[in-house]
């Protein structure tokens, strides 16, 4: 099993190699949640995400003859990049295999930081297969997203940083894929602050961690895809598991729309773009009843490598839940000129129109009338409500559609 010592040669392995990611306070969201929290933003990292410090550990014990022959790896894109990125620096030569569906921003970074990717399979666990097997070919070094001990204690190295940055913390949550990071963290958190808590995070379309701790066994689980898509692994870790087993408090499942929303506020309130994985922290403490009420409590904001489309729409789903977007239909005389008075009544309320939609034929209005479709920006809920009110005392019927 992971020793603390092993975290600490990483740590020194590691040392003016990798970034020693700020860990800050955040009074914003300390308001919001009642916790003292405090943000480790791994997102800063050279390659976006955490993942670089586990493979520069693993990559810094092989021997040049060893990277130069080359090593191997599967990922989704954050495993994939730190590998690439180290490998490439140290004078080695990699090979990646990503799913199919690896969004095209992480591959185009991956290649860009010197390795050869592969697209194969739907999903980690068929990549992984692959790369398993090439490995055997090729006789290539093998490095492992998550189990792997070396792996592990360079992820660990997180949670020594924590420590030197004094903030003596009380609870730490961390996201949870395979289990490399968690077991890292766990391990270097438990062994100086026993009393400290950690917490899990799973989203719930991957939750393979929480049900193996709960069966008392590793269960491999069919995923689903989810927006955490860097934490959505079929099956954990062998040498993950009794890590996390003996060393992590409890494991917590978050919705898409926790996460979501999660995502749209490290955005909003701290200027922190953050991927599904490592928002997923936030989820758990904002959106579940986790006892951590006025203690120091460490997010770990894993990794920062969100392909822009979703990002898009991310916020726009945001923007609509909060009700800043909306689109109303308002039913109309069929007379010239409505569609100005209308527009002009908005202007009054200080929303701003995005997108209007007037078709006659295919409304299904009564004889003489006409629906209008607005999309509108507004402030928030009550600015809806009070848009709405103001349409309807004018005469207007309006439906939020």
């Amino acid at each position: 099993m992971l020793k603390l010592k092993q975290i600490e040669a990483a740590y020194q392995v590691l040392k003016g190699e990798i970034y020693h990611s700020p860990c800050v306070m955040t009074r914003t969201l300390s308001r919001i949640t009642g916790s003292q929290v405090y943000l480790k933003l791994e997102n800063l990292q050279m390659t976006g995400s955490f993942k670089e410090r586990g493979a520069l550990n693993k990559l810094a014990g092989l021997s040049p003859e060893e990277l130069q022959r080359g090593v191997i790896a599967a990922s989704a894109g954050n495993h994939a990049q730190g590998v690439a990125y180290h490998a490439n620096r140290l004078g080695g030569k990699s090979t990646i295999i990503m799913p199919e569906g690896t969004p095209l921003n992480k591959i185009i970074a991956t290649k860009k930081y010197g390795a050869e990717v592969v697209l194969y399979g739907k999903n980690y666990d068929e990549a992984y297969e692959e790369a398993i097997q090439r490995q055997q070919l090729e006789h290539l070094n093998f490095i492992h997203a998550f189990d792997d001990v070396e792996v592990m204690a360079g992820q660990g190295t997180i949670g020594l940083e924590i420590g030197l940055d004094d903030i003596d913390p009380e609870a730490v949550i961390v996201p949870i894929g395979g289990g490399g990071l968690i077991s890292g963290i766990a391990v270097a958190i438990k062994e100086k602050y026993p009393n400290c808590k950690v917490y899990g995070v799973q989203a719930e379309k991957a939750p393979a961690m929480k049900f193996s701790i709960n069966a008392g066994r590793i269960v491999p689980m069919k995923t689903s895809p989810t927006l955490a898509d860097g934490i959505a692994v079929k099956s954990v870790g062998h040498l993950t598991y009794p890590v996390v087993q003996k060393y992590v408090d409890e494991i917590v499942l978050v919705s898409e729309e926790e996460i979501a929303a999660a995502i749209m506020t490290l955005l909003e309130t701290e200027k922190s773009l953050v991927e599904g994985a490592g928002a997923s922290t936030l989820a758990a403490l904002a959106y579940h009843d986790l006892p951590v009420k006025d203690k120091r409590t460490v997010l770990i904001l894993s990794g920062g490598n969100i392909d822009v489309n979703l990002l898009s729409r991310i916020i726009e789903r945001g923007l609509i839940k909060d009700g800043r977007m909306v689109r109303l239909r308002v039913e109309l005389q069929d007379t010239p000129g409505q569609l100005a008075i209308v527009s002009q009544f908005i202007a009054q309320q200080s929303a701003n129109v995005l997108e209007v939609y007037h078709n006659r034929s295919f409304m299904n209005a009564a004889m003489g009338k006409t629906f209008l479709d607005i999309t509108l920006e507004t402030r928030g809920a009550e600015h809806v409500k009070q848009i709405m009110h103001f349409l309807e005392n004018e005469g207007y019927a309006v439906q939020r559609i």
